[in-house]
């Protein structure tokens, strides 16, 4: 009897109906792709884990300290980009665009502020500054511009096909495959553009949270009123950020996945990019990745011979940084991460590794 009434006062209470629970949502990506699902054990611990931690929250906790809880995960979300300690928010809850925009975020240990800016946090280390200003390289201050920003899903994206890129849709469930392991985590889309993946992994209802973070400000824009045509993105855990992705607003080993899309070729560092991604990955966390590959059209340096000429020229110009298939296996493996692996369509290549 006393074992009965035991097992009976460890089950959930009424005043706790399913529906108050966070739920765990699984990735309802497509069963008929390509790439070979790795790392099963890891996934199946992973979630399980998760799930034992929050059930077990909703068994004990009364809705108040619930409430509480919730809260203080929404404000650890985010890190001051100086320290990296975590930032107090104050302003209403919820972690989606609206009640981020009205909240305001402080560091206590740097004591600097950071709010939102017209529709976006903006979480750079430039942020609130009013005299010191910065001069990014072309290729980034190309993507700031508002022309390139509208015309980025109108057009630009499309040529990509040129190049093997497979479209949106199939670069989205390749993607979902390789995040299945870490479903129902955080999700940050870094150099998000206009928002174009960041919107199809929010509305799969796969993640915990997607964070739409990118440089520039006109993308994040373009981005937001994609959003508004969408209402099913209204009730989702949904922000957009404006950051650098070499100093990323986040602690370290806080973040489930990190998606960059066409994006790797683009960055100023992308040695401090990858390494700061690799930080901010929890364990078992997982990168991916898609970019161009370095060709004969696109990178005359990129044989052997005048391979050494290339880091030269590159210094003295605005070209974006095309990479060989083992520069970027090579590159994951110096970050800290393990179990790479790609798949190569013509000069398009997606690839992922993992955090230890």
């Amino acid at each position: 009897m006393e074992a009965r009434a035991a097992l009976a006062s460890s089950s959930p209470s009424p005043a706790f109906p399913p529906s108050s629970r966070r739920k765990l949502y699984l990735s309802t990506s497509s069963q008929n792709l390509f790439f070979p699902v790795r790392s099963t054990n890891l996934r199946s611990h992973y979630a399980s884990s998760r799930r034992l931690r929050v059930y077990g929250s909703a068994l004990t906790l009364d809705p108040e300290t619930k409430r509480q809880q919730s809260n203080s995960e929404e404000t650890n979300y985010f890190a001051c980009p100086i320290c990296y300690e975590p930032l107090i928010r104050k302003g209403p809850a919820g972690f989606n665009v609206p009640a981020i925009y009205r909240s305001g975020f402080k560091c206590q240990k740097c004591d600097k502020t950071f709010t939102s800016k017209d529709v976006f946090l903006d979480l750079t280390v430039t942020s609130g500054m009013k005299e010191y200003n910065e001069i990014k390289p072309v290729r980034t201050e190309l993507f700031r511009s508002p022309l390139v920003s509208f015309l980025y899903e109108r057009g630009w994206r499309q040529n990509f096909n040129r190049s093997g890129f497979p479209g949106p849709e199939e670069e989205f469930n390749m993607a979902q495959q390789y995040f299945d392991p870490v479903a129902g985590g955080l999700l940050v889309d870094v150099s998000c553009g206009s928002g174009l993946f960041s919107r199809k992994f929010a509305k799969s209802g796969s993640y915990s949270a997607v964070i739409a973070l990118d440089f520039s400000e006109n993308m994040l824009r373009q981005c937001y009123e994609f959003s508004k045509q969408d209402e099913s993105l209204s009730n989702t855990n949904f922000a957009l950020v404006r950051a650098d992705v070499s100093r990323l607003p986040f602690a370290s080993c806080s973040v489930d996945a990190v998606h960059a899309g066409a994006a790797l070729h683009c960055w100023p560092s992308p040695s401090n990019a990858v390494a700061e991604i690799s930080r901010i990955l929890r364990s078992g966390g997982v990168f991916v990745g898609t970019t161009f590959l370095s060709t004969r059209l696109n990178n005359p340096f990129s044989n052997g011979v005048l391979r050494p000429l290339r880091q030269f020229v590159g210094q003295t110009n605005s070209s974006y940084h095309y990479f060989t298939e083992k520069e970027i296996e090579d590159l994951c493996k110096s970050c800290g991460l393990i179990n790479y692996s790609c798949k190569i369509q013509q000069a398009f290549i997606m690839f992922s590794a993992q955090k230890p």
